[in-house]
C-alpha cells in the first residue's frame, strides 16, 4: 500500500494520521525552519517516519525568551491532540488503539526544539510536594546564579516556582479532560465490541512525558549570546535583565537533577558548530545517552532538513560534505537510517522498562 503524507491543521499543530499506526511522533523543529512551513522544510524526514508506521504531529516552534512557557505549550498541546487523534481515526475507519496509551508517543526535536523536550523530561522528575519543588528550584538558582544578590536569587526562585506550579495545576486539569474525551470517543465507536471503555482505561503515566522516548537531532541549548549577534549586543541585553528562561546553565542543572533521560537517543555531527557543545555536554558531563543510543551523521547543523522530489532529495547543506541534491537511497544511508534505527531501539527499550515496572 502506497501511503502519502497529508497534513491537516488540528489545534495549533499539523497532523498526518496513519491508518495503522505503531506510534505517534511529536516533532518540533528549530528556529525559523520549525516556525515557517515545517512540513515543507523537514518534508523528507517526516515522510520517512510516516512510511515506517508513525502518525506525525508537527508542533509549531514559537520564538520566545520564555522556554518554560514554550515547553508547557507543547505538553498542553499533547493533551489537546490525544483525544482528537482518536476522534479523527474513528471517523475515517483507521486504527486508534495506539493512542490510548501515552507511552506510545515519542518526541523528536531539532536544534533548539530539543531544549523544550528536555525541559519536559526534567519536569517529569519534579517532587510531589510543593515545598520540595521550591527547594529544588532554589538549589538550581543558587548553583547557576551566583552573580546575583540573595534578594534577586529569591525573586527568581519565586518567579520560576509560580510558573511551574501554575503549569502543573493546568496539566492536571487537561490530563483529566483528555481521559474523559478519549473515553467518550471510544465509546462512540459502533464497531467496537466492548463499549464500556472507562477513563481509567486511558493510560497516562504522568502529567509530563514519563515513559515517552525522545530523539534529539543536532540538539542546541544556548542563550542569547548565540541567538543574537554581535555578541556585544547580546551581552548588553542580558545586562538589562533580559535572557532566555531557563538559561543554558539552569537547563543543564535541571537535567542533571532529574536523573532521567533513560529513553533518549541523540544524533549528532562533529561538523555541527552550532550544536557541538550541547552534544558534548550530554556525552561527557551527563554521560547520556549510552553509546548504542548515539549516532554520528555526515553534514552540518541543517542536515535534518530536506525536500523530496521524486527519487531525489534537496538538502540544505551548511558544510561542503553534503551535496545540495542526493538520491534518496544515499540520503537515507547518511541520515534517515540512523534516525529510524534509534527510534526502533528506543521502542524496544521502552517495552523492556514497562515490563519491568509491571513486575
Amino acid at each position: 500500500m502506497s501511503l502519502k503524507v497529508r497534513f491537516q491543521p488540528v489545534s495549533f499543530s499539523w497532523v498526518a494520521l496513519h491508518p495503522q499506526p505503531q506510534g505517534v511522533i511529536q516533532f518540533i523543529g528549530g528556529a525559523f525552519f520549525g516556525t515557517f512551513v515545517p512540513m515543507l522544510f523537514y518534508r523528507y524526514l517526516l515522510e520517512c517516519l510516516f512510511k515506517q508506521g508513525y502518525t506525525i504531529i508537527i508542533l509549531p516552534f514559537n520564538f520566545t525568551f520564555d522556554h518554560y512557557a514554550e515547553a508547557g505549550f507543547l505538553i498542553k498541546e499533547q493533551y489537546t491532540l490525544m483525544p482528537e487523534l482518536v476522534r479523527m481515526a474513528e471517523q475515517v475507519g483507521y486504527e486508534y488503539e495506539i493512542y490510548l496509551d501515552d507511552s506510545n508517543f515519542y518526541w523528536i526535536g531539532h536544534s533548539i526544539g530539543c531544549k523544550y523536550i528536555a525541559l519536559l523530561e526534567a519536569f517529569s522528575a519534579l517532587p510531589k510536594e510543593v515545598y520540595e519543588i521550591k527547594e529544588l528550584i532554589r538549589e538550581v538558582v543558587k548553583k547557576t546564579s551566583g552573580n546575583l544578590s540573595p534578594e534577586k536569587q529569591e525573586k527568581k526562585v519565586q518567579s520560576v516556582f509560580t510558573d511551574i506550579e501554575n503549569l502543573i495545576n493546568e496539566l492536571q486539569g487537561k490530563s483529566s479532560k483528555a481521559k474523559k474525551l478519549v473515553s467518550y470517543y471510544v465509546n462512540q465507536d459502533s464497531a467496537r465490541v466492548q463499549r464500556n471503555f472507562a477513563e481509567s482505561d486511558v493510560k497516562i503515566a504522568s502529567i509530563f512525558i514519563k515513559n515517552q522516548g525522545s530523539l534529539f537531532l543536532a540538539p542546541v541549548n544556548t542563550g542569547l549570546d548565540s541567538a543574537i549577534k554581535p555578541k556585544i549586543f547580546a551581552d548588553f541585553i542580558i545586562r538589562l535583565g533580559l535572557n532566555v528562561k531557563p538559561t543554558p546553565e539552569e537547563t543543564d542543572a535541571l537535567i542533571e537533577n532529574s536523573n532521567l533521560f533513560n529513553l533518549l537517543g541523540l544524533v549528532y555531527s562533529p561538523l555541527d558548530n552550532i550544536g557541538k557543545s550541547t552534544s558534548q555536554w550530554f556525552f561527557n558531563i551527563f554521560k547520556k545517552p549510552p553509546e548504542d543510543f548515539r549516532a554520528k551523521f555526515q553534514g552540518g547543523h541543517l542536515r535534518p532538513l530536506g525536500l523530496s522530489l521524486g527519487n531525489l532529495v534537496i538538502n540544505f547543506p551548511d558544510t561542503f560534505s553534503v551535496p545540495p541534491i542526493q538520491f534518496t537511497n544515499r540520503r537515507n544511508a547518511e541520515f534517515e537510517l540512523y534516525v529510524l534505527q534509534l527510534l526502533n531501539s528506543l521502542k524496544q527499550k521502552r517495552q523492556v522498562i514497562l515490563k519491568t515496572v509491571e513486575r
